[in-house]
């Protein structure tokens, strides 16, 4: 065998040289005795004051960003509420402007009675020369007044206007004839003519159409009227049903058998000796004599019954004294066992003490004589494993 010189390998040392190292370290930390009692790990500390300060900062970046969406909500709350009473004023605007529109006080039911005007509105004693509140005691019509002389005047002036306004509706009208004769005899192309067509066929249309509507309205209530007719009809006709319906029926339960009470309708369908309970009308004598005789034996046998159980009871309570005196004597037995076995146990127990104080002695005299001295336990504490 020839001899080669082996090259350690580089990972295998580099590992031992770190454990090493790691070694010195927990010791420089372990053997340190402020070190190890008060368990100042300045390490630690710091990076727990790190973590503070990153917790704190983080803590105060959510609170400012809480504070940026509370400002924001409340000013969305402020705009909601600005709203809502830019709401309830318009809305408050809108009802009074209806209330003074719509609910005048002059349209009020009781107005005539809270009418600051109400005299000023009052109709006079005396109105015309025909009115019926004035008689003969009335003090209010004499010869040569003419009351109704404004009015008269005012009718003729109407009666006036209205005839020049006819007058000039005629008059309009005939020019526009004029000049539609003379707009049909001059019209020189096929437009005009055709426009005139139209006009012509679109007042026939119309024409048409209203009788139409005419027609149709007259056939609507020739139906509805055709229709109520059958309506009452129908209601004579289910009224006089009802009525014999209602005959039939008061007849129906005169004659029954409920109200003739028919014993045999209260036989069941089921069997011969059921009864339908609603339709049973009363047992008959010889059933309730067989229920009598029922009840009877019923006694007879509650009577033999019982007898027999106040027998079983008698017996069961002398089976029970008997069970009794048998436990008692078996009690008496598992006493005298039981202390029987404790005196055997104290004798056991004392031989064991007697035998153990003299090995304790044995061992403090003879066997543990080398007491240990200060070099023996500084031989510990040198390592950290």
């Amino acid at each position: 065998m020839y001899k080669v010189d082996i090259q350690p390998d580089t990972k295998e040392a580099t590992a031992i040289e770190a454990r090493r190292n790691q070694e010195k370290q927990r010791q420089s930390r372990i053997f340190n005795t402020r070190y190890r009692t008060m368990g100042v790990d300045v390490e630690g500390l710091k990076s727990q004051v790190e973590e503070r300060k990153l917790r704190e900062n983080a803590e105060k970046q959510r609170d400012e960003a809480f504070d940026a969406h509370r400002i924001q909500y409340d000013k969305i709350a402020q705009m909601l509420e600005d709203e809502e009473q830019q709401r309830k004023r318009q809305l408050h605007k809108a009802l009074v402007e209806f209330h003074q529109q719509e609910q005048e006080p002059a349209t009020r039911r009781e107005w005539d009675l809270q009418d600051p005007a109400a005299l000023r509105k009052g109709q006079p004693a005396r109105v015309s020369d025909d009115d019926p509140r004035c008689g003969p005691a009335s003090m209010q019509c004499f010869a040569g007044e003419d009351m109704n002389g404004a009015a008269r005047q005012k009718l003729l002036k109407e009666k006036n206007r209205r005839d020049l306004e006819e007058q000039r509706a005629e008059r309009e009208k005939a020019l526009a004839d004029r000049k539609y004769a003379v707009l049909m005899f001059f019209a020189d192309t096929l437009e005009d003519k055709k426009r005139i067509e139209l006009d012509l066929r679109a007042l026939e249309l119309a024409r048409l159409e209203e009788e139409c509507r005419r027609a149709k309205a007259m056939a609507v209530a020739d139906f509805n009227r055709a229709q109520a007719a059958e309506c009452v009809e129908q209601q004579r006709l289910a009224q006089q049903r009802e009525q014999d319906n209602n005959y039939t029926e008061i007849y129906n339960h005169l004659t029954g058998d409920i109200l003739t009470e028919n014993p045999d309708m209260a036989r069941s369908l089921v069997g011969p000796h059921r009864m339908v309970p609603y339709l049973w009308k009363g047992m008959s004598p010889e059933q309730v004599e067989a229920v009598r005789r029922t009840q009877k034996e019923q006694c007879k046998e509650n009577q033999r019954l019982r007898e027999e159980e106040r027998q079983r009871e008698a017996e069961w309570d002398r089976q029970r004294h008997l069970a009794a005196r048998a436990g008692m004597v078996m009690e008496e037995e598992v006493q005298n066992f039981h202390l029987q076995l404790r005196k055997s146990q104290d004798a056991y127990n004392q031989e064991l003490a007697e035998a153990q104080k003299a090995h304790l002695q044995h061992l403090e005299k003879e066997v543990y004589t080398n007491t240990p001295t200060a070099q023996y336990h500084l031989q510990f504490n040198t390592s950290t494993r």
